[in-house]
């Protein structure tokens, strides 16, 4: 399994590995409730300018229990009350659409779990299903949808979900079984005062140390550059998630420094700034991003960027995910005319 901070890739192999195991699937269903509430609507009063906000991006590891390396059916409950400390929360792999999965009956309980202590008033809604995202199930030996969830103490729209336009790796062959996913990226446009907001990305990129995977990898974050660009174009946008990128060259996965060129490419792009950088983190080596930048009258300024790894240990002193949470704190201002 991958440790976020100098580990090495992983994707969905661990659920390919239960799938042939177990017999493969059986017919599609959707989790009893969603944990959503109205984004659209205001439910608590929203700030005057300036102000700050906390965000959690947290890969859960939400996979199966009998494949997981973790530990989901004990941790992620642990996990829930602890997102609490956090003003908006993304999470990856906390999947709320699957084709159920013989023999991981718990599997279907680990959503609401994640969700099941948090005091966020605004929720994204269930994942829609493949076709709903434009994926064709046919073409793909799809298992679950994207993982991708948030939570906010500010309204926020329903999140856009786009999948990568294509994948690498099924329940047999190499790769990273990214194609038994939904895999990809969110987008949602969050209200922080009156008149003032900000675009918010999740993402869960392409995982495999295939050189497939790497030319994905290239693929993916042009699209979601492209995506920026069209539809963020001049607006603040904040950015988190699992990238899968290993940017300093430090394991054989970085190919070299493909990776860092992957993500420097992607911030010229877009105009982004990565939060480790701007703050002189040390954790370059980290897969798990945060990036952001100005716009739409929204000054922002990153305070902090840590991974608080502390906060998210269980009984015996274990993380609680494979991955490490990483917690951003920004400020926000009217900008300057």
């Amino acid at each position: 399994m991958r440790r976020s901070v100098g580990g090495t890739r992983r994707g969905l192999a661990l659920v390919a590995l239960l799938a042939a195991l177990t017999g493969g699937l059986v017919a599609c269903t959707n989790p009893p409730g969603n944990g959503g509430a109205p984004a659209t609507t205001t439910l608590v009063p929203l700030p005057d300018p300036p102000g700050e906000f906390s965000l959690l991006s947290f890969n859960v590891a939400g996979l199966p229990q009998e494949v997981s390396k973790a530990n989901p059916g004990l941790h992620l409950p642990l996990i829930s009350p602890r997102l609490n400390a956090y003003d908006v929360v993304l999470t990856q792999e906390n999947f709320d659409w699957w084709q159920p999965i013989a023999g991981a009956l718990d599997f279907a309980n680990y959503f609401a779990r994640v969700r099941k202590d948090v005091t966020h008033p605004y929720r994204s809604g269930q994942h829609p299903g493949p076709f709903a995202v434009g994926v064709d199930p046919s073409q793909r030996p799809l298992l679950v949808g994207d993982g991708l969830g948030m939570l906010a103490r500010y309204p926020f729209t329903e999140p856009v979900r786009v999948p990568w336009a294509d994948c690498f790796g099924g329940i047999v062959g190499p790769g990273a079984a990214d194609c038994l996913s939904m895999k990809g990226f969110s987008m949602a446009t969050m209200t922080l005062a009156d008149g003032r907001t900000v675009d918010v990305y999740n993402l869960h990129a392409e995982a495999g140390s295939d050189p497939q995977d790497q030319v994905l990898q290239v693929a993916d974050y042009r699209q979601l550059a492209a995506f920026i660009n069209t539809f963020s174009v001049g607006r603040a946008v904040v950015l988190a998630g699992d990238t899968n990128l290993h940017t300093t060259g430090a394991v054989p996965e970085a190919y070299g420094d493909a990776d860092a060129k992957i993500w420097q490419d992607f911030l010229a792009a877009t105009g982004l700034t990565d939060t480790c950088v701007e703050l002189s983190c040390p954790e370059l080596a980290s897969i798990d991003k945060g990036a952001y930048r100005d716009g739409g009258g929204v000054d922002l300024t990153v305070l902090s960027h840590t991974y608080p790894q502390a906060d998210f240990l269980g009984p015996q002193g274990e993380d609680l995910s494979d991955h490490l949470p990483l917690a951003l704190r920004f400020a926000w201002a009217d900008a300057p005319a």
